[in-house]
């Protein structure tokens, strides 16, 4: 068993998995950036050199492929301190215009996948007798927005698994936090799919086009470089007593204090001030 301790971050292919790997190895951790598709591989190959980085093949949307990765890490290194959830995405559609298919395949990435990669690092966890689970949620995952419908509900229900989580694994010196981020200078805005029914003559497209507007104008003045996230996934690894939840950029702290200060009714208003006019 090596004395170096070991981190797993998944979706690290490019944006905030990426940052988050390449941040976690140049502080002495050894680090298997894991990704689904290899072929994406070019981004953080570019990056590593000279650092304790190991690239390796794990779509969280495969049971077999979660627990073929894991499995490989723990025979080779004898541990797993950190796993860092990362991978995920965000589809853009009304409810009314999201098929089922299209929120299950939101779901499996962003809620399943982190179950996976729990199931299989906790074994090990509990046996060192203390680990990190951290996982990236989003401002979404505290507020609901339009158009962002299974996004969001991704997020809340990854906000729960946490904090049940968290209560569920301290008696074994574990900890599990989540990170979230605001708007975070990533592309993931160009890159979002897009529900089908919503490019056929919906209802809500004047209403998806102001709030592209709005995020687009948000992203584009008021967003953080992913090394923000980088460094709040690293403190909730490293802290002696880490927080449950950690606000990820200047945009999120706002949003969350008014969300955390602001009635119901009034928070309505301040989505409808600063995201939809």
């Amino acid at each position: 068993m090596t004395d170096q301790k070991v981190a797993v971050v998944t979706g690290s292919s490019s944006g905030i998995g990426l940052e988050t790997a390449i941040h976690f190895a140049k502080n002495g951790f050894k680090t298997y950036a894991t990704m689904r598709n290899l072929g994406k591989c070019d981004a953080i190959k570019s990056q590593s050199e000279n650092l304790p980085i190991e690239i390796l093949q794990l779509d969280v949307t495969d049971d077999e492929s979660v627990k073929k990765a894991i499995n490989t890490i723990i025979e080779k290194e004898g541990r797993i301190d950190v796993l860092v959830n990362n991978a995920g995405y965000g589809i853009i559609g009304a409810v009314e215009d999201l098929s089922s298919e299209e929120v299950k395949n939101q779901f499996d990435t962003n809620v399943f996948g982190v179950f996976r990669t729990i199931r299989e690092v906790l074994p090990t966890m509990r046996k060192q007798k203390n680990g990190r689970i951290i996982t990236i949620s989003s401002i979404a995952g505290f507020m609901g927005m339009p158009v962002f419908g299974a996004y969001a509900s991704s997020k809340f229900a990854v906000e729960g698994l946490m904090e049940s989580l968290r209560h569920e694994v301290s008696q074994f010196g574990i900890h599990a936090c989540v990170v979230e981020p605001g708007a975070i200078k990533t592309g993931i805005m160009e890159t979002m799919p897009v529900a089908k029914k919503s490019t056929e003559n919906s209802a809500y497209t004047d209403l998806s086009q102001a709030l592209g507007k709005a995020m687009g104008d948000m992203v584009k003045n008021h967003s953080s470089p992913p090394s923000v996230v980088a460094e709040a996934v690293f403190e909730a690894a490293t802290s002696e007593n880490p927080e449950t939840r950690y606000t990820a950029g200047e945009d999120a702290k706002m949003i969350k204090q008014a969300r955390t200060t602001k009635s119901d009714k009034e928070f309505e208003e301040f989505v409808l001030t600063n995201f939809m006019s």
